[in-house]
């Protein structure tokens, strides 16, 4: 993050005006969750995350760009100004529906020029009345052009040691990080006030470069948490600072105690996550839509970038085409990495995996333990609907198992030849 982002948290800090406070009122209904990834209010991005400083005090954290803002000028002269607010509602679960709390802050930041990209990082305290797991629904609102998007985060009550207990922040500004995936070599500080003085124990996974099996295909889908090949230990300093650089890339698994398997994980992933930079890059998600043959041949292309997209422009038939086909393919690829990544990049998860195919659903249903997907109407006997369940996972909340079904079949090998064919267009 740049010096820009610094300014941005401190103005947020200062500008934070409690707005809220607990309700018991019902809210909640059987929502459609499709714009958490990527559909409806996506101009405005929002990430947040949750950190237990203490067993009694816990701390959300946003993060909004100011490309997704609205900044309006007063017609005095001064600077743009923007509006939004930032609210967090309280369910005892995914499909609760009675209210347990809430509260909101007004967020108003300032700029000299409207298209000025900074990342708006900011903080408010939430309320942990009850000694138990519950879900955060955190929302923006940006007030100037009422656009909003929400973001659901499972708050982990139990004893001291799961991974909310941890914050990964950049080495050079101390902010949060938002996201546990790291590059190879990426340095971060980690915060953890709760074991200060102590040291934590480690171990690192190898991880395998399976890619996940075809919607359709009656393959074992249990899957198990791979085993350490190596161990180190990590002491964390008196102020609940400790620094990680990762040397190879892997899961890094940290617990305070060797008797649990509760402990804060990262996960060091390929150079070019969460983007699609290279040709290596570009390659290795056509695997999805290519045989072997045409794969490998690919894969042995003296100029890998150029054959890749020889192979689109021939699939869609005219440059033009070929150069949609290839913005949409890939942005469905990074979408899947900044939203399914868990042990492995999101798009070689399960989710990213129908995601990239299909696309956004028209409707999701999300629960603690599953998600389910609609493709159509909603009880539709054209309609088409994929259903992912959680995986008990010691380093991942995020890890979700598609229910395979021979019944997608057809639908399957539709969509992968109309991507052969370059007809495949965003939902």
């Amino acid at each position: 993050m740049s010096a820009r982002s610094v300014i941005a948290i401190a103005l947020l800090i200062t500008a934070m005006i409690p707005m809220g406070c607990g309700s018991a009122a019902p809210s909640l209904k059987r929502d459609n969750m499709v714009g958490l990834y990527g559909k409806g209010s996506v101009q405005l991005r929002l990430q947040a995350r949750v950190h237990h400083t203490g067993p009694e005090r816990t701390t959300v954290y946003y993060k909004l760009n100011t490309r997704d803002l609205l900044y309006k000028s007063d017609g005095s002269g001064g600077p743009f100004r923007c509006a939004v607010r930032i609210a967090y509602e309280s369910y005892a679960d995914q499909g609760s529906k009675l209210l347990l709390d809430s509260a909101s802050t007004l967020i108003q930041d300032k700029s000299t020029d409207t298209d000025e990209d900074r990342e708006l990082i900011g903080s408010m305290d939430l309320r942990r009345n009850e000694q138990r797991t519950f879900v955060i629904r955190v929302t923006a609102r940006d007030l100037n052009r009422d656009v909003s998007n929400s973001v659901m985060v499972l708050v982990e009550r139990d004893d001291a040691g799961s991974r909310q207990y941890f914050l990964p922040t950049d080495t050079i500004n101390g902010l949060p990080l938002f996201d546990d995936h790291l590059l190879p070599w990426q340095a971060i500080s980690v915060r953890s006030e709760t074991f200060a003085g102590r040291v934590l124990f480690g171990t690192h996974h190898p991880v395998k470069p399976d890619l996940p099996a075809p919607a359709f295909a009656a393959v074992e889908t249990k899957r198990e948490d791979p085993a350490p090949d190596s161990t180190f230990t990590l002491a964390v300093g008196a102020d609940g600072l400790f620094n990680f650089g990762p040397a190879r890339s892997g899961i890094y698994h940290l617990r305070p105690d060797t008797s649990s398997d509760k402990g804060f994980t990262l996960f060091v992933l390929t150079e070019s996550y969460p983007y699609v930079g290279s040709g290596a890059d570009m390659l290795k998600p056509l695997r999805y839509i290519t045989s072997l043959q045409e794969f490998d041949r690919l894969s042995k292309s003296p100029n890998l970038r150029q054959a890749i997209e020889r192979f689109w422009q021939d699939a869609a038939g005219d440059r033009e085409r070929a150069r949609e086909a290839i913005r949409i393919y890939y942005s469905r690829v990074e979408n899947a990495n900044r939203h399914f990544s868990s042990l492995v990049e999101g798009w070689r998860t399960d989710r990213g995996l129908v995601h990239i195919i299909f696309g956004t659903p028209t409707t999701i249903y999300k629960s603690e333990l599953s998600e389910s997907w609609i493709y159509g109407e909603e009880n539709n006997l054209m309609s088409l609907t994929f259903t992912f369940v959680k995986r008990t996972s010691a380093f991942s909340e995020n890890d979700l198992v598609l229910e395979r079904d021979p019944a997608t079949k057809g639908a399957w090998y539709r969509n992968v030849e109309s991507w052969r064919n370059g007809r495949v267009y965003q939902n």
